[in-house]
């Protein structure tokens, strides 16, 4: 099943972050930002927002005398393998989201479509920012939730239709839209770079926003929740999310 090809700028932050980790990782000894800014093509400014960045994920450091060099958390994404990759970029993930968490004052979810389900790889949640009880499996509640309804939107006609076969809606809540055709058509008609959202289909109570966050073959996501109690922050909150999302992507890039 296909994906929809569909421009995100949290991809283009991402692989302008790309270039400029493969400039710094050339020059062994340090480059300067006038030298990144030559090598890379970036603008100053668009430079200095990436570089504060990548400095905060760990990715690069500055030297003494002011050149940037690789960070330790790229030498140990870009040296680890196999089982000690797996466990480096949970760690990185763990620390992004977790400052993503805190950013947006919410609970943060990793998601993926593979093999045909949905799958919450990484949750990042606190105290005050408690994640949302799985009270139906999220892989038959697609339909419901703001994570299925964003990887669903990411599909092409014949994978959504194909999920929905294996998954057939189910009545959660009084909210829950239960037709097929209904879903389908609204998950047609959202712009691509509008937040999916769950105004209490999943659970009465909570109310939850999803941006897309496709890495690779596979559909993604970065999702959030909310008590319902702070639902007029749900847009603000996705937005924040949709904006500051680039990290994560970079962190399944390297």
């Amino acid at each position: 099943m296909a994906l929809k090809n569909e421009p995100m700028a949290p991809q283009h932050s991402a692989q302008d972050a790309l270039r400029v980790l493969e400039t710094v990782a050339r020059h062994t000894t340090g480059v300067t930002d006038t030298e990144l800014t030559r090598h890379t093509g970036l603008r100053p400014e668009r430079l200095t927002t990436l570089l504060r960045m990548l400095r905060r994920e760990g990715y690069v450091d500055r030297a003494g005398d002011g050149a940037y060099v690789t960070g330790d958390a790229l030498a140990r994404l870009g040296s680890a393998r196999d089982r000690e990759h797996d466990r480096a970029l949970h760690e990185q993930l763990r620390g992004t989201l977790a400052r993503l968490r805190d950013s947006v004052g919410a609970a943060v979810y990793l998601s993926r479509y593979v093999d045909g389900e949905v799958t919450v790889t990484h949750c990042a949640d606190g105290p005050a920012t408690p994640a949302v009880h799985e009270w139906v499996d999220f892989r038959d509640s697609a339909h419901a939730t703001a994570v299925g309804k964003s990887l669903l939107r990411q599909l092409d006609p014949a994978g959504r239709r194909d999920h929905l076969a294996r998954h057939r809606p189910a009545r959660l809540t009084s909210r829950t839209i239960t037709s097929g055709t209904l879903l389908l058509s609204r998950l047609e008609a959202q712009p691509p770079t509008a937040p999916a959202l769950d105004v209490q289909e999943y659970a009465i109570g909570t109310v939850c926003a999803a941006v897309p966050l496709p890495a690779g073959p596979a559909a993604g996501c970065l999702a959030l929740s909310l008590p319902l109690a702070q639902a007029h922050r749900l847009r603000d909150a996705a937005a924040t999310l949709h904006r500051d999302a680039a990290p994560v992507l970079l962190s399944l890039a390297i």
